[in-house]
């Protein structure tokens, strides 16, 4: 199979203020030259990064998990006459860890909106765009936890599952027409702990994280060879790997390893 070509792609990163999202927008327009509208919430730090990549960053400010955000982003590009290449679904949030009773509907509506639908929305709102690209392609970016429960993510591990599926539905629903591929990272150096009460900041955490710019230095090195599956970090290739073959064994040695932790950011899902 041919591999896909970044080179002068236009691109459109959602999350991308911190984190994997502004890696992704870093490596495009300084290793590839593509010209990418960034999305995010914080317009500071979205600011701070198109004064670093220059005239080929730009950046829209507005939340993702509103399907009118997207209708209205999508009317101003055909506007513009901007037709994106790749659409890389970044955007997410993890609640803190915890027993499922201790999140509301409103948390379970959020998390849904945020990390499963803006996925919808964006696919549903820019499809008539990116079917005009002559290399069309969408990079959804799920979790590690899509891959095997992990106890104290009900809602965190739903979302990221229901985008897995969506992932691999779209990608056999448009087989050789739009290149898609489902990223399922483990642990990583991002902003993922923002929304934890206590304990994000334990230093076996730290050391448990992979270095964001690494990861995603892999991850576009497989977009190259156009992979459809890819998991980074050796946790998560562990997690996939044997809940593939023991699924009920592996979800119970998970949740152990955490409850034998004994580090505070478990204290809710073990108490």
């Amino acid at each position: 199979m041919a591999k896909y070509d970044l080179a002068k792609k236009r691109a459109i990163v959602t999350g991308a203020s911190g984190g994997f999202g502004r890696e992704f927008a870093e490596r495009f327009v300084k290793d590839y030259g593509c010209e990418v509208i960034g999305i995010g919430r914080n317009e500071e730090k979205l600011r701070a990064l198109q004064n670093a990549l220059g005239g080929n960053f730009t950046y829209r400010v507005f939340d993702v998990g509103v399907k009118e955000n997207w209708d209205n982003f999508a009317r101003e590009l055909r506007d513009t006459g901007f037709i994106p290449d790749i659409l890389v679904n970044n955007a997410g949030f993890l609640l803190p860890f915890a027993k499922a009773e201790k999140h509301s509907p409103a948390d379970a509506e959020e998390i849904t909106a945020v990390n499963y639908l803006s996925s919808v929305y964006s696919f549903s709102a820019l499809l008539p765009l990116l079917s005009r690209s002559a290399a069309p392609a969408i990079v959804n970016v799920s979790s590690s936890a899509a891959l095997a429960p992990v106890a104290g993510t009900a809602l965190y591990s739903a979302s990221k599952a229901a985008l897995k599926s969506f992932t691999e539905c779209l990608s056999m629903d448009y087989k050789g027409k739009i290149y898609v591929a489902g990223v399922y990272p483990g642990f990583t150096k991002t902003d993922i702990f923002r929304r934890q009460n206590k304990g994000a900041d334990n230093r076996l955490i730290e050391k448990l994280c992979a270095p964001a710019d690494k990861a995603v230095k892999k991850i576009v090195k497989k977009l190259r060879r156009r992979k459809t599956r890819i998991v980074t970090g050796a946790d998560a290739k562990a997690m996939g790997f044997f809940y593939r073959l023991f699924p009920s064994l592996t979800a119970k040695a998970i949740r152990g390893v955490l409850e034998k932790s004994k580090m505070e950011i478990f204290e809710d899902v073990f108490l």
